[in-house]
């Protein structure tokens, strides 16, 4: 990992820690992965946040129809950042977007045109790779550290580890401590 590169911590809100279906039961190791990254890249950090859409459209309509716990205001605990991320995330930048991946502009423009990123979060199996993949392809060397992230289940994050390491070298799969190391 270059000494430029940006944590981006994806996800980390009360709707995928706890009481909700798209809870991911290993979301505890990936916040405690996330904490101890997180000193190493002091101002470099970037968090982003989940909201479903207001008026859902196209394929999110028949999605919500079978998801409709989720149709709440961005302003609804369940979107909010669980207690140990939210003062973490005080004086970061925030990007708050209506789809799974969360690459694109305004990542892009937090990110200050860097090409390396860590990505961390949840779920490994939704919004990770899908914000993996198209940073990617983006030109954007991303490094997973895989005990930083959390699935819907531990073989959906394995499958989805898997998928990513085919993209190597453009995603590279390590852990916290070789890092940190």
């Amino acid at each position: 990992m270059r000494t430029d590169a940006w944590l981006v911590v994806v996800d980390m809100q009360n709707v995928f820690a706890q009481g909700s279906p798209w809870a991911s039961p290993d979301y505890a190791t990936a916040s405690a992965g996330i904490r101890r990254l997180l000193p190493a890249f002091g101002h470099r950090v970037v968090f982003t946040r989940y909201v479903a859409p207001a008026e859902p459209r196209g394929a999110w309509v028949p999605y919500f129809e079978q998801w409709p716990f989720a149709l709440v205001p961005p302003t609804d605990a369940l979107y909010a950042f669980t207690p140990e991320i939210e003062g973490l995330a005080v004086g970061r930048p925030v990007v708050t977007r209506e789809t799974f991946g969360k690459w694109g502009l305004e990542l892009k423009a937090a990110l200050n045109g860097a090409d390396e990123i860590v990505l961390t979060g949840v779920s490994t199996d939704c919004c990770v790779i899908s914000t993996a993949l198209p940073a990617a392809d983006d030109g954007v060397h991303v490094i997973v550290p895989t005990d930083a992230c959390a699935g819907a289940s531990a073989a959906d994050h394995q499958r989805a580890l898997d998928a990513m390491a085919l993209y190597a070298p453009l995603i590279e799969l390590t852990d916290v401590d070789a890092l940190l190391g």
